[in-house]
């Protein structure tokens, strides 16, 4: 009958000899992820995210909107007028649009006007996050993509408040148009942003 390490220790004295029971480790050194990895994986979602921005982008103003002058007799939607827009512009396209076409406008707002400032925001803050080191820096680039994003959304809720009132009054019209060109003013800013970032990028890869 096999004796326990506590019996051995208790006929020899402390030099008995315990057996020694030796664990497999818990971490596999082979699934820690390396920096390069972590980088790769980071490219690749942020080729997903410009792929995607790039289509929601001409899904939206380059289809989508474009479309919907054919429900306006030829006039060209809020969103598309990178120089805002006034009351007597206002007045002719509602005039122009029944409620199902402003209702048109409205799901287009809902779905590719919400996914398109979301999706091209996160990816310009994972472009930025990874490609620029200093936080002050970084900070400030950071918040070109999160105000595009912010404003488009808010010109958005604008414009529908504009279209869908009984009467549109000089107040809506110039917070929608207001709203309107800061986010094209900020969707260059935010592109110029991620290009500024790619470039600090690469000139410090070249550094180290």
């Amino acid at each position: 009958m096999a004796k326990t390490p506590a019996q051995r220790i208790k006929k020899h004295g402390a030099n008995a000899s315990v057996p020694q029971h030796h664990l497999p480790p818990v971490i596999n050194p082979t699934t820690q992820r390396s920096p390069e990895k972590a980088r790769d994986n980071s490219n690749v979602i942020l080729i997903a995210g410009v792929v995607a921005s790039l289509f929601l982008f001409w899904y939206l103003h380059l289809l989508t909107l474009n479309q919907l002058t054919q429900l306006s007799g030829g006039l060209p939607m809020p969103d598309s007028l990178i120089g805002g827009f006034d009351q007597a512009f206002v007045d002719q396209l509602r005039a122009a649009m029944n409620e199902e076409a402003r209702g048109q406008l409205n799901y287009v707002h809902k779905t590719a006007g919400t996914l398109f400032p979301l999706i091209f925001g996160f990816t310009w803050l994972l472009l930025i996050g990874t490609n620029v080191a200093r936080k002050s820096l970084r900070w400030a680039l950071w918040a070109l993509p999160l105000l595009f994003a912010a404003v488009r959304l808010w010109g958005n809720v604008a414009v529908d408040s504009m279209m869908s009132a009984s009467t549109a009054d000089g107040g809506q019209v110039a917070l929608a148009s207001a709203l309107t060109v800061a986010g094209w003013v900020l969707l260059v800013l935010s592109l110029v942003a991620g290009g500024a970032a790619v470039f600090l990028g690469r000139k410090s890869g070249k550094q180290q």
